[in-house]
């Protein structure tokens, strides 16, 4: 799918930032020990600054969590060296900085800028995996056999440097040119061997197009855009991680893992019924995931059949256990028990979880700080979860009510991508996506799901952040 870009007048955020009372500026006391820690810097004993690292980002990220490095097994197969940022390394149990950052739970993005979860010093700085020195990592090497399946997990801190800030349409262009470099050039095979594996157990992957509001000049542009396979592929070395981290909890009997229930039996009945109307095959006996992973989400219908499946991935917690393990522990998006390990600068979660993992692999005690946080961590990763959702969510409505202001009235061609339940007297409706602009929002009227119709634009007020259109006969 091409990138679809929209040009909008000035807007302003700020109000989000008000009515959410998302955080301002770091306390004092925070910010005075971050910069303490920034400049002093741990030095772990074990050193892998020979080893090539790399990162792989958003071209203007600064704040980074992950660098890789992939080889080949003697005797076939792979290994993955992956390097996460060292947080806890920079954060003191019972300090300002880490009260802070359990007020903070994650890192927001706004148009206008982030609500980071750390100062910049240590974010952006001295913890970031930046090509520009040493620093300290915590770092999984994880081997994997020549069929996908995990025969080895370690995990230590380290001394890491990274060679290179690499960003996805860099390296998009390296794969398709057959020029990618050493630490990276396995990543499409072994991502895509890791996403076949991961289909096969039952796994979903919706590689749903993500609608976002950039800077252009003096105003914005919502943009549409389509994941790169890159992406897709190194989210499958981050996926592995945290399969590997939810095994060394299970078997530690203790952790913190991110469930999900799978998938109710009526919810994949509909989903197939769903993919009858709309044309998609569903050959006898595939999963859900392989399936997902054959549809084109820049089709009405893909994109109609992609947001029926989305109502399988419902109810994800954090599930925390100390003894007794949980009666659910697996997550049905990745099919598998998984946690989150693989974004400490961004996510309060991961510093807990990756300190767990450490104690476990080295075979010693918990620290009591970590292990204390354990029961903690849900309600907060929970609240904080809500909180970004809905600031991201408020971005994208107040950008296309904006965009659509002044066009109240005209008629667009769209796609049905969602059809609401009939429920008592509630009108019949649902979602629409316009080609041009890039927009997603409610219509109003008997919608065939998965087919293009005209529509009228009634509604588009940036006060409320609303857009709604109606079916024309």
């Amino acid at each position: 799918m091409p990138i679809k870009r929209v040009w909008a007048p000035q807007i302003d955020f700020s109000v989000l930032r008000r009515e959410l009372r998302l955080p301002g500026e770091f306390p004092p006391a925070a910010l005075d020990e971050a910069k303490d820690a920034a400049a002093r810097p741990a030095r772990p004993a074990a050193d892998l600054t020979g080893v090539p690292f790399v990162t792989i980002d958003p071209a203007t990220s600064r704040d980074l969590d992950q660098a890789m490095h992939l080889s080949r097994r003697d005797g076939g197969g792979y290994r993955v060296r992956y390097a996460i940022a060292d947080v806890a390394s920079f954060v003191r149990p019972g300090g300002p900085l880490e009260a802070e950052t359990w007020v903070r739970g994650q890192t927001v993005y706004l148009p206008d800028g982030r609500i980071p979860l750390h100062p910049e010093v240590l974010g952006e700085g001295a913890a970031s995996l930046l090509p520009d020195g040493d620093r300290p990592a915590v770092v999984w090497t994880i081997d994997v056999d020549p069929s996908g399946e995990t025969v080895g997990i370690a995990v230590e801190r380290a001394l890491v440097r990274s060679r290179a800030k690499l960003d996805y349409v860099t390296v998009q262009g390296q794969v398709d040119a057959g020029t990618a470099a050493e630490p990276i050039a396995l990543l499409p095979e072994l991502g895509g061997l890791l996403a076949e594996r991961a289909a096969a157990r039952g796994a979903v992957n919706l590689p749903l197009p993500e609608q976002e509001v950039e800077r252009d000049g003096d105003g914005w542009r919502l943009v549409l855009r389509a994941p790169l396979a890159v992406e897709e592929h190194n989210a499958q070395i981050s996926l592995l991680t945290g399969v590997a981290a939810a095994t060394l909890m299970l078997r530690g009997g203790i952790g913190l893992l991110r469930t999900m229930p799978a998938a109710r039996p009526e919810a994949v009945a509909k989903l197939r019924a769903a993919a009858g109307s709309l044309g998609v095959d569903w050959p006898a006996g595939a999963s859900v995931g392989a399936v997902v992973a054959g549809v084109e989400p820049g089709t009405p219908r893909g994109a109609a059949f992609l947001d029926q499946a989305a109502e399988l991935l419902r109810g994800a917690a954090y599930t925390p256990f100390d003894g007794t393990l949980p009666a659910e522990t697996g997550h049905g998006g990745v099919g598998a028990a998984y946690a989150h390990v693989t974004a400490p600068l961004r996510r309060l979660a991961d510093r807990y979880a990756t300190e767990v993992c450490l104690a476990l692999a080295a075979g010693e005690e918990v620290p009591a700080w970590a292990r204390e946080a354990l029961p903690r961590l849900p309600k907060a990763m929970g609240d904080s979860d809500r909180l970004a959702g809905a600031a991201g969510r408020g971005a994208i409505d107040l950008a296309e009510a904006v965009l659509l202001t002044g066009r109240v009235g005209e008629s667009f061609d769209v796609g049905v991508v969602d059809r609401d339940e009939p429920r008592g007297n509630r009108p019949p409706g649902g979602t629409v996506a316009l080609d041009d602009p890039a927009v997603r929002a409610r219509c109003l009227g008997d919608l065939p799901l998965g087919e293009r119709i005209r529509a009228r634009l009634t509604v588009a007020d940036p006060a409320a952040r609303r857009v709604e259109f109606e079916r024309e006969q």
